[in-house]
């Protein structure tokens, strides 16, 4: 960002014990050379003086609808017009609510109706409210309406109960309000993504899987919308919440991921294999449970379709991205399999790293060579991947983003 066009942020804030988080934020907007103008509702104001955060923002705080100090006297349409984003954080239950009905009772909800600019709410609230059928329908009807939701996280809360409910850190909402601010790198781009692992039937109580969180797979698809893309995600059994916007295809065994990826490929621009598929599947599934005896149990294994080679095969293929973890001489299996597969782009990392840990390194290989990502969490990782797919899918034209100093 240059310092004749900074980012210019609006922060809204609203009531909750996270409302001390806000401050961090808008210093951090503020160190990384951001304009930022604070709205507080009168709940936050309970929390947080406007004093704190006018120190901190360097300009006056407005928080009255009825205030004729803002511009000509239409703040509630005018406060938002030269921002680059509205950020909400933290954004209450009652907000989430405010925003899905499209009322506009306070100078905060009235901006967010009135902007011409994305919205980025940071959910805040008691982990019962935000399980709360209502709260989610509300999320529901706003990430469908466009609006970015970051967070929340799962934690401890100020009211002594441990859930999903905590806005996230500063620096989390830092990096997502940097997200939310590139420009569409694939848009209206069509990827199809691979997550999770497979289950291939011993018997109808028993399975061979791995242990794949499908992480990976769901941060990349995340990634892709964000780029501006159309994702179909083909995703086995997870505990993870669809990314907003993706359509999901839940399957279970390799077969059905097969068949899925079939049903979908020809449709598709990008095919990305992030997925852990099994190798191999049972011969002859039990069709009873097989009960436990003294007596060793012999499974025949035969391969399972190699779902990215099938893909990659195709006398007129999308672009292809492949996954490799590897637990040792990483670079070189994962350039061969690249070889084999015919593939314009590999990724790899550490089966130690990827299977359980929350960051980690990136081997990009493809036809210029072996590019490096170091460590960072998986949605960092999935938008740098992102956006070097965008770079060799347009073959080679640069992806130029809006760089903030961080």
């Amino acid at each position: 960002m240059s310092e004749e066009t900074p980012l210019r942020v609006l922060l809204g804030m609203t009531g909750g014990i996270a409302a001390y988080k806000a401050a961090e934020l808008c210093r951090l907007l503020v160190t990384g050379g951001c304009d930022v103008q604070v709205v507080m509702t009168d709940a936050a104001r309970r929390f947080v003086t406007p004093e704190t955060m006018q120190a901190l923002s360097g300009k006056p705080v407005f928080a009255d609808l009825w205030d004729r100090t803002v511009t000509s006297g239409m703040g509630h349409i005018e406060l938002s017009r030269d921002r680059d984003l509205v950020v909400v954080a933290p954004a209450s239950a009652d907000f989430l609510a405010k925003l899905a009905a499209g009322l506009a009772d306070d100078l905060l909800s009235t901006l967010c109706l009135a902007r011409e600019c994305p919205l980025l709410i940071a959910p805040a609230m008691n982990r019962q409210m935000w399980e709360n059928a209502a709260t989610r329908r509300n999320a529901r009807v706003l990430a469908d309406d466009g609006v970015r939701i970051a967070g929340p996280a799962s934690g401890d809360q100020a009211c002594g109960e441990v859930g999903l409910g905590r806005m996230l850190e500063p620096e989390e909402i830092y990096r997502e309000i940097l997200a939310a601010l590139r420009p569409s790198a694939l848009p209206d781009v069509r990827v199809l993504v691979t997550a999770g692992p497979t289950f291939e039937a011993i018997d109808p109580v028993r399975a061979i899987t791995n242990r794949s969180s499908g992480r990976m797979g769901y941060a990349v698809a995340q990634a892709a919308l964000e780029a501006g893309a159309r994702v179909t995600l083909v995703a086995g059994p997870t505990a993870l919440a669809t990314p907003a916007g993706a359509h999901l295809v839940s399957v279970v065994s390799a077969q059905e991921m097969l068949d899925a990826v079939n049903a979908n490929v020809a449709d598709c621009d990008i095919f990305i294999s992030v997925a852990a598929v099994a190798d191999y599947r049972v011969a002859k599934p039990a069709a009873h449970k097989v009960k436990k005896s003294a007596q060793a149990l012999t499974l025949e294994l035969v391969p399972t379709v190699d779902i990215l080679a099938s893909v990659a095969g195709r006398p007129k293929p999308p672009f292809c991205v492949g996954f490799a973890a590897e637990s040792q001489e990483l670079e070189r299996f994962a350039e061969d399999k690249r070889q084999r597969k015919k593939l314009p782009l590999m990724v790899a990392n550490l089966a130690q790293q990827a299977i359980v840990a929350e960051d980690s390194d990136l081997l990009l290989l493809d036809e210029a060579g072996t590019h490096h990502l170091p460590k960072a969490p998986k949605l960092a990782q999935a938008r740098l991947l992102i956006d070097h797919i965008a770079r060799l899918y347009s073959g080679g034209r640069a992806v130029k983003l809006k760089a903030v100093r961080p």
